[in-house]
C-alpha cells in the first residue's frame, strides 16, 4: 500500500462502488435516477395525482371574473415557452453517455513532465482541502504517474499531512502584488515570486479549486498533452 492510499484512509471516507462501474452501467443508472427524481417532482406539485383526489369542478370566468380568469390561465400555460429547452435538455441526458470510457495512454506515465497540482484556497475548509488533496495524490499514483507534486496555496494555515509530495504556502498577509491583485490573482502570483518559485520552466502546472477532484481519465488527457 502506498502511502498516499495510507493517508488517504485516515482522512478520505472509502470510494463508492460507482468507480467500478462501466460507462454503460453509470449511464443507465443516471437515467434510472433521473426518471425516479421527475416522477417524484411531478407527485409532490401535483403534476400526477395519486389517490381519489378530485379537482374543484367550477367555472373560472363566473368565480373570479373574465379579466382575472385570463391573466391566470396566462400565466398557467407560460411555463410552455420552456418546453423546447426542457425537452433539449431530456434528450441530452438520455441519450448522451456523460460517463465515457478510459483515456488510453499514448506513452508512459514515467516520461511525463513534472506536473505542479496547485489548489488555491483561502483556507477556510481545512477538512475539504485535506480530504481531496489526498485523494486527488492517490488517483495520480493509481494512474502511474510519478513526476509530480501536490501544492497548496492558502492565506490560511492548513497544516496538512507531512509528505514528500505534498508542499503548503501560506501566503503572509503583507504580501503585495506589484499591480495591486487580490483574492487569487495574489496568491497565484506569491507563487511565482523568485524565493517561493520551486518549478523550472518546463515543468507543467495544474490549476485545481479546492473542491476539484481530479478523475484517472483527467489525469490520462494531462499526461496525453504532451506527447
Amino acid at each position: 500500500m502506498t502511502a498516499a492510499a495510507m493517508l488517504t484512509k485516515c482522512f478520505c471516507p472509502k470510494l463508492n462502488f460507482l468507480e467500478m462501474m462501466g460507462p454503460t452501467s453509470k449511464h443507465l443508472l443516471h437515467c434510472c435516477l433521473f426518471a425516479v427524481l421527475s416522477f417524484v417532482i411531478q407527485v409532490l406539485y401535483g403534476g400526477i395525482r395519486i389517490g381519489g383526489y378530485e379537482p374543484p369542478d367550477f367555472d373560472p370566468f363566473e368565480r373570479y371574473g373574465h379579466l382575472t380568469a385570463i391573466v391566470l390561465y396566462v400565466l398557467r400555460f407560460m411555463p410552455i415557452l420552456a418546453m423546447p429547452q426542457a425537452l433539449f435538455n431530456f434528450l441530452g441526458v438520455v441519450l448522451y453517455n456523460a460517463f465515457p470510457e478510459k483515456v488510453p495512454l499514448k506513452g508512459s506515465p514515467l516520461l511525463a513532465p513534472f506536473i505542479c497540482i496547485r489548489t488555491v484556497t483561502r483556507g477556510d475548509f481545512p477538512d475539504l482541502v485535506k480530504r481531496n488533496i489526498l485523494r486527488n495524490m492517490n488517483t495520480c499514483q493509481d494512474v502511474g504517474l510519478e513526476n509530480f507534486m501536490m501544492e497548496v496555496v492558502t492565506d490560511k494555515p492548513i497544516h496538512l499531512p507531512k509528505h514528500a509530495r505534498i508542499r503548503e504556502i501560506v501566503v503572509p498577509s503583507t504580501y503585495r502584488t506589484k499591480t495591486g491583485a487580490l483574492f487569487k490573482a495574489r496568491a497565484l502570483q506569491y507563487c511565482l515570486e523568485d524565493e517561493v518559485n520551486i518549478l523550472s520552466d518546463n515543468d507543467w502546472i495544474v490549476h485545481l479549486d479546492e473542491e476539484t477532484i481530479l478523475t484517472r481519465s483527467s489525469i490520462r488527457e494531462i499526461g496525453r498533452a504532451h506527447v
